[in-house]
């Protein structure tokens, strides 16, 4: 060695010296890199754990113990010590300072596929669209069905009025039947409570027809009519001038003064409150006319028990009405105020004994219709003091019901209801039964 560094000039003595350094360099730097594996060390610390010892690199660590990322399209914070499988993209998140991965895009080769197992796969994706094909034919009808039946329709869609004319020409022909009457009338109930198809039926002649069906022999025409004449009434001040001018009025009256059948009746008594209500021309003629001795006589007659309730209801809302009226004091109201004062309906039931009459209803055992009762006598007090004060059934028939309702009422609120119905109905008892004193 020594011969040969003789033989050597100094340069290149230092040439050789910085050849040896660099080989030496690059060996170390080798030996400290981490080979490529399927899953990549991603961060390596050298801090002992608490117990002193080194921590267990990925180099060290069985392949099994590591923590393997599972990466998604979106990226991901990566912990100390994860591993992520090869083809992942990752990041060092700026703005936190932490290492971020995400999966990488993945190229399918196009030739990596055999043409065989391309058909194959074509062949298994036109069966799962004819399975899905047949699924769906199952749950829903063919296009061309649907188009059929909304052309039906479309065929069959008619308006209200073409159809009330269809039903009043039916109603008025006389090559229907009864039956085809009846049901005509039924349908026509439905629409005419609709209060510009109740003009509507006015117009076409409809409303005449059905006061003309209130003379008719046969019940059932007679009742339904009474009942599609009640449905137009409804709030429906045009119809109601119209009907009590084309003598509704009378007729009903002489269908609940007369013998008929209880459901014949039930339909003219609901035809006559709807004339009746906010209507005090109707209120003077009925009035005039005896009405309240034709509701009156209601009470004589066995069976007509449930039209008891209605007459006290129809009594109670007219009676309600023209206070209300009557204590309004807006100028615009002054027209209508003198219209009811006209309306002299309360001197009429006491004059016809309806102070007499109108208790005896507590006897009967349904709570509505103790309630409607107790509601009549309450307004009736101003006017029948003195003689309720000198009933002893009245003031026997409200100490058996303050009984009665004092535990319903106790009842209710153990029950939690503390403003329940009996409550209510207990304290209209204790009113009456105070304004007696």
């Amino acid at each position: 060695m020594s011969r040969w560094a003789a033989l050597l000039s100094p340069a290149a003595s230092v040439s050789l010296l910085v050849l040896l350094l660099s080989v030496l360099f690059s060996w170390s730097s080798l030996s400290d890199r981490v080979p490529e594996f399927a899953l990549t060390k991603i961060e390596e610390s050298d801090i002992k754990d608490d117990s002193g010892n080194e921590p267990v690199t990925e180099d060290d660590a069985d392949p099994e113990d590591l923590e393997v990322f599972y990466p998604t399209d979106q990226w991901q914070t990566l912990r100390p010590g994860q591993a992520v499988p090869a083809g992942s993209h990752v990041r060092l998140n700026l703005q936190t300072g932490e290492r971020e991965a995400k999966l990488g895009k993945v190229d399918v080769d196009a030739n990596s596929f055999t043409s065989e197992e391309l058909k194959k796969a074509l062949a298994k994706m036109k069966e799962s669209e004819k399975a899905r094909e047949e699924e769906v034919r199952k749950k829903f009808r063919p296009i061309e069905q649907l188009k059929e039946e909304f052309e039906k329709l479309n065929m069959k869609m008619e308006t209200d009025y073409e159809i009330m004319v269809k039903l009043i020409s039916k109603l008025n022909s006389s090559a229907s039947t009864l039956d085809e009457k009846v049901a005509a009338l039924y349908d026509l109930e439905y629409y005419v409570h609709q209060v510009d198809n109740a003009k509507d039926f006015l117009s076409m002649g409809g409303l005449r027809l059905v006061i003309e069906g209130l003379n008719s022999s046969e019940a059932a025409l007679k009742e339904h009519a009474a009942f599609v004449l009640g449905a137009a009434l409804s709030s429906n001040p045009k119809v109601q001038i119209e009907a009590i001018e084309g003598g509704a009025l009378q007729k009903l009256l002489v269908i609940l003064a007369t013998e008929q059948p209880l459901a014949v009746r039930k339909k003219a008594l609901f035809a006559l409150s709807s004339m009746l209500r906010h209507f005090p021309y109707a209120q003077q003629q009925f009035l005039k006319l005896g009405g309240l001795q034709v509701l009156r006589s209601l009470f004589r007659q066995k069976g007509m028990e449930t039209l008891h309730v209605r007459v006290v209801t129809l009594l109670y809302d007219l009676i309600m009405e023209k206070v209300r009226v009557e204590d309004e004091e807006e100028p615009q109201m002054e027209e209508k105020i003198q219209q009811y004062q006209q309306v002299r309906l309360v001197p009429a039931v006491l004059e016809q004994g309806w102070c007499t009459l109108v208790p005896n209803l507590l006897a009967m055992p349904e709570h509505d219709t103790r309630e409607k009762v107790l509601k009549l006598v309450g307004v009736l007090m101003a006017f029948c003091r003195e003689h309720y004060r000198g009933d002893p059934a009245l003031g026997t028939a409200l100490s058996l019901l303050r009984s009665e309702y004092e535990e319903l009422a106790a009842q209710e609120q153990r029950e939690g209801d503390k403003d329940g119905y009996f409550r209510e109905l207990l304290g209209s008892i204790n009113t009456i039964i105070q304004e007696l004193r």
